[in-house]
């Protein structure tokens, strides 16, 4: 009788950990659910960005940011002390732009630098979007909590990068991501979800904090989806 009670209440243990921890792609779908559904996030093509920095002892700087999925071209014009410095990506190419004095210096962006831009290309959005299409791996990991919330934890996996990416278990949204790239782990956390005019919710607000700066960065966020892209950003 002993060894049955045992015996039950093992099953139970199984049984609970297995209903706790959901498939990678069950707490994604639970996502795009949350945020405005899987149809509407399939239909973004492109999207545009305005963002601003803010951290202590730091001087602000703001960002524009657009993007083409289908092309896989992402421009960033940052702007900080009244000086543009421009990022582009566009097919297997990339580039700054550098102000010097009265011109502006056209150079190219390393290759590990392209590809750090064609990560963000979905990272500003999500990192998960289509990701078995581009080489990465999923695994849940468990609960835990974070903040006093109940999270579902998902490792997402490829070359050179991994995130932790860290659902709240109730409402679906992404609260957390952790990137560890190149021996540094970038820290964001995502709240204030804002409903865009296309129709899915972003967080609006993220405070980012890596491994190397250790200095908190408040960034705010406005996101336009499938508007008109000007294809004169994307010309060097």
């Amino acid at each position: 009788m002993k060894k049955i009670k045992m015996l039950a209440a093992l099953l139970l243990v199984t049984a609970g950990s297995y209903a706790q921890k959901l498939p990678a792609d069950s707490i994604f779908a639970q996502f795009y659910k949350a945020t405005g559904g899987k149809e509407l996030w399939d239909g973004v093509k492109s999207y545009n960005l305005t963002r601003s920095y803010s951290a202590a002892a730091a001087t602000p700087y703001n960002a524009v940011i657009t993007a083409s999925i289908p092309e896989q071209s992402i421009y960033k014009n940052k702007t900080i002390m009244k000086r543009s410095f421009v990022y582009t990506v566009k097919g297997d190419q990339g580039w700054i732009k550098v102000p010097i004095g009265q011109k502006v210096d056209v150079k190219d962006l390393s290759q590990a630098e392209q590809q750090n831009m064609r990560m963000e290309l979905y990272d500003n959005l999500v990192p998960f979007i289509n990701y078995k299409n581009r080489g990465l791996i999923a695994t849940t990991v468990g609960t835990e909590a974070l903040n006093g919330v109940q999270v579902n934890n998902v490792e997402l996996q490829g070359k050179g990068v991994k995130y932790n990416l860290y659902f709240d278990a109730k409402s679906g949204l992404l609260v957390r991501q952790k990137m560890n790239q190149a021996g540094v782990e970038t820290t964001t956390d995502l709240s204030d979800y804002t409903k865009s005019a296309y129709g899915i919710l972003y967080p609006s607000k993220l405070v980012e904090l890596n491994s190397s700066d250790k200095k908190p960065v408040t960034i705010k966020s406005a996101l336009t989806v499938n508007e008109n892209v000007n294809v004169e950003l994307f010309k060097r």
